[in-house]
């Protein structure tokens, strides 16, 4: 559920507030990046790595951004106190006005800032995955960003949800495992685990990064590699990583029940969850100041 307060621009306001105008194509044109993140005990998590990213997708899409993410990240501490969200999802979104035949005449800024916070969601014990071909273009130059115009993901989500599942597995013009609507994948065998590649098509997600580079399971080796919708069939294990979902089993695609343990993802949930504690403690004094 949406909380009460946005951030928009340098400005705390309700949500309900008139603050977007119709011609801001950026809104009618889904031309604009976005990130979530997650706020643990008033700690933005893993902030640098989500402004890292969205500087370069807004640099691929030619979407003006703000250039002081410390002023960012203080504004965005003030909308979590504002609304009390101390552990909840934060949305943060970075609106083009300019460009194109439906272009503001005169934009008041180049883009717009716009955040918001709601209750984390419940995902359960695991999920049910349906597959959906050519969905992702690894060859575009624009594969692996995060943009604002995500309908396709959100219809392809619908009519899977639709058909009981709870995400789907999207495959690349080789008929290769890219990603799922808002998550990543991965597979293990024994102790070793594998996520596609960037060029396969998939977003770099943020807990994916730290788990390819900085959390560390005993025993467990991480990487990359191709992956085809069979290895995903015969593999140990299957799971999906995001901001919000940390690191969650699979547990059938499509009619096929999957994975037959659970020992790698568990050993890496412990580390990952452990490096996450260890952020936050790190940046709690950032979450008081702001500084």
């Amino acid at each position: 559920m949406l909380h009460r307060y946005i951030l928009h621009n340098e400005t705390i306001c309700e949500a309900s507030d008139p603050v977007l105008s119709p011609g801001q194509v950026g809104l009618l044109s889904g031309w604009g990046v976005f990130t979530t993140l997650r706020v643990s005990d008033g700690v933005l998590f893993a902030f640098e790595r989500h402004w890292a990213r969205i500087m370069r997708d807004a640099a691929s899409f030619h979407v003006p951004i703000p250039d002081d993410a410390g002023k960012v990240r203080r504004q965005l501490h003030e909308l979590v106190d504002a609304n009390r969200a101390y552990n909840s999802t934060l949305r943060l979104a970075i609106v083009r006005n300019g460009g194109g035949m439906w272009a503001d005449p005169a934009p008041r800024r180049p883009s717009d800032l716009i955040a918001l916070t709601a209750d984390s969601k419940e995902w359960g014990v695991g999920v049910k995955l349906a597959r959906q071909a050519n969905a992702r273009h690894a060859a575009s130059p624009f594969a692996g960003t995060k943009i604002l115009s995500w309908s396709m993901n959100l219809t392809w989500l619908e009519s899977a949800q639709r058909r009981g599942f709870d995400e789907v597995v999207l495959l690349n013009e080789r008929g290769e495992v890219a990603e799922c609507t808002s998550a990543n994948i991965f597979v293990a065998n024994g102790n070793q685990v594998w996520t596609p590649p960037l060029s396969s098509g998939c977003l770099p997600g943020i807990t994916r990064e730290l788990l390819l580079g900085e959390v560390k399971a005993p025993g467990i080796q991480l990487g990359e590699k191709a992956l085809l919708p069979a290895e995903l069939e015969s593999a140990d294990e299957v799971f999906i990583t995001s901001t919000t979902r940390n690191l969650l089993p699979v547990l059938q695609i499509e009619e096929k029940k999957v994975g037959r343990t659970d020992r790698a993802r568990v050993a890496l949930q412990k580390a990952f969850a452990e490096f996450v504690e260890h952020y936050v403690a790190q940046h709690t004094e950032v979450a008081r100041t702001g500084d």
